[in-house]
């Protein structure tokens, strides 16, 4: 139905027409994702188009092509994969369904794509869903139409979380894992236009706001303090957006009030923010108390920063320890090392520092303060400081890596037995 049919329908009463808004009322707003649609007829674009302006989809980003399955096949040839394709095609069944896997070549395994096809066809419907298609819809289609089937995959209240989350924690306090975990999240939202959500979960002291330049009213105390009134619409007010694809749950970084929580204290956060968009990033405070252990047991992914040097490879063994026992059907932590080759400074070699742990580092970071100095006392990321930086290539890996577009590469263990014997001493 075309917007002239549509308005002229809902003016004057068409049932039909005022069935899709009492099924719009219904749904659930669409989380933070980011949708690219490839059409090719206006009669399914239009409608797409207009979806983008409907309230339940204002989170979003969304943007339409023209051109069907070939046109999406060539732009991922060297783009990202958004959270969502919508792909028109007025190919027969049997070659769209062969277009279609040429796609998934160029797709991450969390896109999600759903099909506008012209066949009303059983046999059709049954092999898309089978070989992982979301949704085939049959044009024509309204705005209804579009926002329902987004609806109806990403606002299922019913349905897991869509967000990974991804928690940031340092072996020591000052080992740079806040610096770290912002700039991941900075990585994520620029390289992969995705939506991503920084949440600052250090109440007293934390540096997101700093970092990211922003000063928002308000925050996660509001939400911690608050959780009866948690839910989407509420934490979508405390988020400040600070570039296209990113937000941030901002911490108060004051000490007006003391900020002691029980242990599920910002698990109800957590799970609202997960389902509000696809990567969320933790950046825990170093501290160990019934909260701090119940996020890292709860997150998907768990990165520890630390720097090259006794203590640090001692309260890292401990992490690391621990997080099996709580976690021991999930990978191990991931191991960043942080400020090495610092100048006259004796240190542990990453390798050394990483037997131990029975960890490969998945980043080592060297020790440049004019660079991160730089970029922390002007509020920005490193990637706006200097993209061509060694540094801000690694800070891109991490972010290929704990999205799973990449694994890092094992490299040959040296031998630490002296260092272990010390080990277990000072434990």
């Amino acid at each position: 139905m075309n917007n002239l049919a549509y308005e002229t329908a809902h003016h004057d009463g068409d049932p039909n027409v005022q069935g899709d808004i009492a099924a719009m009322r219904s749904l659930r707003p669409v989380p933070r994702i980011s949708i690219q649609a490839f059409c090719e007829t206006e009669g399914v674009a239009g409608p797409i188009e207009r979806a983008a302006d409907d309230r339940r989809m204002a989170r979003t980003h969304l943007k339409v092509h023209m051109g069907g399955i070939a046109t999406a096949i060539e732009f991922y040839q060297s783009a990202p994969t958004p959270n969502l394709i919508i792909v028109e095609s007025r190919r027969e069944p049997r070659e769209m369904i062969e277009q279609l896997r040429q796609l998934a070549e160029h797709c991450d395994p969390s896109t999600k794509v759903i099909v506008i096809g012209h066949y009303n066809d059983v046999w059709l419907y049954r092999e898309l869903i089978r070989s992982g298609i979301s949704e085939y819809v049959v044009a024509p289609i309204s705005m209804a139409d579009v926002v329902s089937v987004v609806a109806s995959i990403f606002g299922d209240p019913e349905a897991d979380p869509i967000g990974t989350s991804i928690a940031f924690i340092g072996a020591k306090g000052g080992v740079g894992s806040s610096t770290i975990a912002h700039n991941v999240g900075w990585a994520m939202s620029t390289l992969f236009k995705s939506e991503v959500v920084v949440a600052d979960l250090d109440l007293p002291f934390g540096t997101a706001n700093i970092n990211f330049d922003q000063d928002p009213a308000q925050g996660i105390a509001e939400a911690v303090f608050a959780p009866e009134r948690i839910d989407e619409v509420y934490l979508d007010r405390l988020l400040a957006q600070c570039a296209e694809h990113l937000s941030l749950l901002a911490a108060p970084s004051s000490l007006d009030r003391v900020y002691d929580f029980d242990p599920d204290a910002f698990q109800q956060i957590i799970d609202t923010a997960q389902r509000s968009a696809p990567l969320l990033v933790l950046d825990l405070p170093h501290a160990w108390n019934g909260w701090t252990k119940n996020t890292l047991m709860q997150a998907d992914e768990v990165v520890i920063t630390a720097t090259p040097e006794l203590a640090n490879l001692r309260n890292t063994k401990n992490l690391v320890d621990t997080l099996k026992k709580l976690r021991p059907n999930d990978a191990p932590p991931r191991l960043i090392v942080n400020q090495t080759g610092i100048p006259k400074r004796p240190e542990i070699s990453a390798a050394d520092f990483a037997q131990p742990l029975g960890l490969e580092p998945t980043a080592v970071i060297p020790f440049e303060p004019q660079l991160f100095g730089n970029a922390a006392n002007n509020g920005r990321m490193l990637g706006e400081m200097d993209a061509q930086n060694a540094i801000v290539e690694t800070i891109n890996e991490i972010a290929h890596v704990l999205t799973g577009r990449s694994e890092i590469k094992v490299k040959k263990k040296a031998g630490l037995a002296s260092l272990l014997d010390r080990l277990k001493l000072k434990i």
